[in-house]
């Protein structure tokens, strides 16, 4: 059933906030501004700024609680900060004191805070939230002296899981024929912008045959199918026109011009373009389908294409991460734009896992690829049982004992697949929209810590559900008993 309701209408004015109303301390943000140690890390971010000069910064609680509260919601810049106008948690959560119906700071201060706030610091704080967190852990399970004397002398625990994934970033599918395409125009602007001063004092200006250019891209670009032989022709004319346009434009310097009339983009486009113009000259003479540090983007040159061989995406342009999962968190041990073998670096993460809580794990869950001789004799010698099944010719006779043991192994290499799924549909990693390198790598960082702090607040309610709970049946056993 419904009734209709005669609806009254209500202006700002009207509408009444209780003056006792206070903030419920069970509020997910509230819990969450309990969990980080801001004071900690002040002074390191302190260390970005000079002692006298300049205005003064925001608080490190504020830049780097906006960046949590980015990641948690998945705004944009601009939707962050209007969030935080109107929302008095999120103001809370950033250390105010009062609420104000106002922006914090302007949208574009979330650039800065993304470049102040780096990787390495954003790595540091994961690690501090994690280790409290376990440490609260092992308090709460009250062990007496004995089990404490006897864990002293277990030399390995823990399960230690390891896996690299690709986060790719926002850039389109790169062609050779595109990128020559793209900085063949970007040097047609430069040439207009160096010749400018020099109008009236060369005989002609510099002729670069744009439309001609362009219609000889547009007539391999727009068809569906195209033969070898004419792409590579097209290619060839595209480098002649930017080896060209590059000669004009020392000639111009050469005649007076100077490149202080390029922004710093501008400038950095033309080194890039350069790069570019000699990587594809090599590979189009000797033939070649690949070179080292191959650039596939002008507007992010340090993306690499990440050869991953799997179905659908076999290459992926963006940055190759390793990853660790321990205890329900992850932690990202190991970033880089270039590809590499993630089975090299597992002894480093083992070392670093025995630096953090001070023992060896008692086994360690990876793929195949892991799986070296190496990494097996390593693990033998420090007694750390490696998952799946052993080198060599497999074996004909397997007891059901090993058949267990190797499905529950992959249960629990899993775990780490579910945080990858978890990171690339919840926050934002199968899609990096920053366009800087720095800023990249943090909110790649940014993500992990993210997960790891939901991860926690998870683990805080569940433990004040059953502390309610408790409460509640010791109550109603007292009432039932009248005691």
């Amino acid at each position: 059933m419904y009734r209709l309701i005669k609806e009254k209408h209500i202006s700002p004015q009207d509408f009444e906030i209780p003056r006792d109303k206070k903030l419920n301390p069970h509020n997910k943000w509230v819990i969450l501004a309990e969990l980080i140690p801001w004071q900690k890390f002040e002074a390191e971010y302190a260390a970005n700024f000079e002692e006298k000069m300049g205005a003064p910064a925001k608080s490190f609680r504020i830049a780097l609680g906006s960046l949590i509260i980015q990641e948690i919601s998945g705004y944009t810049d601009r939707q962050v900060i209007e969030n935080i106008e109107e929302n008095p948690y999120l103001q809370y959560f950033l250390g105010q004191e009062i609420y104000e119906d106002k922006a914090p700071f302007e949208a574009s201060m979330l650039v800065h805070f993304r470049r102040r706030i780096n990787r390495k610091m954003i790595e540091k704080i994961n690690k501090e939230i994690v280790k409290k967190a376990l440490e609260e852990k092992e308090k709460e399970e009250n062990l007496n002296q004995e089990n404490k004397e006897e864990e002293k002398k277990i030399k390995n625990k823990g399960q230690l899981m390891s896996d690299a994934s690709c986060t790719p970033s926002d850039i389109s599918y790169p062609t050779d024929l595109e990128l020559l395409n793209k900085g063949r125009k970007k040097t047609e602007i430069i040439i207009d912008i160096l010749y400018k001063p020099l109008k009236g004092k060369l005989e002609k200006k510099p002729r670069t045959d744009r439309k001609k250019a362009r219609k000889i891209y547009l007539e391999i670009a727009k068809k569906k199918k195209v033969s070898v032989k004419k792409r590579k022709k097209a290619i060839k004319k595209q480098l002649k026109y930017i080896e060209r346009n590059l000669g004009y434009i020392e000639d111009l310097i050469e005649k007076g011009s100077s490149l202080t009339l390029l922004t710093k983009k501008e400038y950095r486009d033309l080194l890039v373009i350069k790069e570019i113009w000699r990587q594809q000259s090599e590979m189009y003479e000797e033939n070649k389908q690949s070179i080292a540090d191959r650039i596939v983007s002008i507007n992010q040159p340090h993306i690499r294409p990440i050869v991953r061989g799997k179905a659908g995406t076999s290459v992926e342009f963006g940055a190759k991460i390793l990853v660790s999962y321990v205890d329900g968190y992850v932690f990202l041990d190991y970033l880089s734009w270039d590809n590499f073998n993630e089975s090299k670096h597992l002894q480093f993460q083992i070392e670093r896992y025995k630096k953090d809580f001070g023992y060896y794990p008692e086994s360690v869950h990876v793929d195949k690829i892991y799986r070296t001789r190496e990494n097996r004799k390593y693990c033998q010698e420090r007694g750390i049982r490696m998952s799946g099944p052993k080198l060599g010719r497999p074996r004909k006779n397997i007891s059901n004992e090993d058949k267990k043991q190797a499905q529950k192994d992959e249960k629990i290499r899993n775990r780490i697949e579910g945080k990858f799924g978890q990171g690339k549909r919840r926050y934002g990693l199968n899609l990096i929209m920053a366009k800087l390198k720095e800023t990249s790598e943090t909110k790649i960082a940014m993500s992990f810590l993210v997960m790891n702090l939901m991860t926690l607040l998870l683990r805080v309610k569940r433990g004040l559900f059953w502390l309610f709970l408790t409460k509640q049946l010791i109550w109603d056993f007292i009432h039932k008993n009248k005691l």
